[in-house]
């Protein structure tokens, strides 16, 4: 306290941890996956780790002592079990986060139907079954957080992946949704947009094609951002320190978007 202000100070620390809390993440096995598994695992939360590969699922279960379950989160009825599975395994379902998402690319006059849909479906259709199903579990039992990994491609142009772009802006529009609906019930929605990433598949990418060093050179921190940058933003956004943010997209790109012209 001091003369001018006796506002209570928090705890800080504890408002970090997430003792005694059940999370399920979407999108598990690997990259950002596996570390948000961690860095949720390492603030006290016990994880239900869910990939659409039954050997990625099982090994990052083991390595943060949690659950695993493989499953197609496009699909309702998978969407469904795993929220049964997860709430049966750990009790009441405190939040999640989804991972799932992945760009395919080509020029506009080249996409096809099929591609259109399946983007559709890799980028948006898990998180509205996700929102819906364990959603109304979450606001039966008080609340609890939703986090979603959204992209930089939703809020620019996305030159030769235009379809993974409107469905990530397509996300981040309903997580604002989300926010105004669920608020009421004490549920948080928010987004994480990553620029350029270095996950496993990105990673090669990068370095087959020759542009590492472009990619580097872009980034005002110089360097290209990694897993754990986004696994961080994820936890922030799941943990009480964040407790009055909801329906906001938080940018994680090392500042490239603050740039004019972008190079």
């Amino acid at each position: 306290m001091t003369t001018a202000d006796n506002t209570p100070i928090p705890d800080y620390q504890k408002l970090l941890r997430l003792d005694g809390k059940n999370y399920i993440v979407l999108g598990a096995g690997q990259g950002m996956g596996r570390q948000t598994s961690h860095a949720l695992k390492q603030v006290g939360a016990k994880v239900f780790c869910v990939d659409v590969d039954q050997q990625r699922a099982d090994e990052i279960a083991a390595e943060v002592g949690g659950f695993g379950m493989v499953a197609d989160c496009t699909q309702r009825s998978e969407v469904q079990k795993l929220v049964d599975a997860a709430e049966k395994q750990m009790g009441r379902i405190d939040g999640f986060v989804d991972i799932i998402g992945i760009a395919t690319w080509a020029g506009i006059f080249d996409i096809d139907d099929k591609a259109w849909d399946s983007q559709f479906d890799l980028c948006l259709r898990h998180a509205y079954l996700a929102s819906q199903i364990a959603g109304r579990r979450m606001k039966e039992t008080g609340g609890g957080t939703m986090v979603f990994i959204a992209s930089v491609s939703g809020l620019s142009a996305a030159p030769m992946h235009a379809a993974y772009g409107a469905a990530k802006a397509g996300l981040m529009a309903w997580v604002q949704s989300l926010a105004v609906e669920l608020g009421p019930f004490q549920i948080r929605a928010n987004a994480v947009a990553p620029g350029s990433t270095l996950t496993p598949r990105v990673k090669a990418m990068l370095i087959d094609s020759g542009r590492m060093e472009s990619s580097i050179a872009a980034v005002p921190l110089g360097r290209v951002g990694t897993p754990d940058d986004i696994a961080s933003a994820a936890l922030f956004l799941s943990t009480p320190l964040s407790k009055h943010i909801t329906g906001r997209t938080l940018v994680v790109d090392g500042g490239v978007d603050c740039k004019f012209p972008y190079s």
